[in-house]
């Protein structure tokens, strides 16, 4: 699952000949020139993948696809609600540098230490949340104007000053002093 990005979901059929509405994360009008094919979750950890026939650019979140073998708009609805992933090397191609979803695979670093890569973005209304892996947990570092120092995209760096004892959350350590 590493290899593949998480950029969206299929949201609903678009007219009579099996156009779907893919609205996605990447931050910019995609109309995924030089991509061949997307893949769609079927279940946790399984991936179809769907051919790319055409495509145009409707917003920064939204495009129309036409998928080989999706003749009909009937034929769209086990397709609708579905998470649509793409490989590390398309992804890498098509995302926006300033889109949060940018930032998978960037190194979370405080005070010049290292904590974890990160595994997933999540955008949330005054704040994006990140996960990485921490000292072998599953951890959540918030992002906002006082947790995030800035980003160096040449190093893939996020440099934070996150609260006191968050990180303790994960690892079950805790000052008793």
């Amino acid at each position: 699952m590493s290899e593949y990005i998480h950029i969206g979901k299929i949201v609903a059929p678009h007219g009579i000949t099996g156009q779907i509405i893919l609205e996605h994360a990447l931050g910019k009008p995609i109309d995924f020139k030089g991509v061949d094919a997307l893949f769609v979750e079927k279940n946790a950890a399984s991936f179809i993948p769907y051919f790319i026939e055409s495509a145009t650019a409707k917003s920064d979140t939204l495009s129309y696809l036409q998928l080989e073998g999706i003749p009909t708009r009937e034929a769209t609805q086990f397709l609708i609600s579905k998470k649509v992933w793409l490989p590390q090397e398309a992804f890498q191609q098509l995302v926006d540098k300033s889109s949060p979803l940018a930032l998978l695979g960037y190194m979370v670093q405080q005070n010049g230490v290292a904590l974890g890569l990160v595994k997933e973005v999540i955008e949330q209304p005054h704040q994006l949340m990140l996960n990485i892996d921490y000292q072998g947990q599953e951890a959540y570092i918030p992002l906002h104007a006082e947790s995030l120092l800035g980003v160096d995209h040449a190093k893939k760096l996020v440099k934070v000053n996150l609260p006191d004892g968050l990180l303790d959350l994960y690892t079950g350590s805790e000052d008793k002093s």
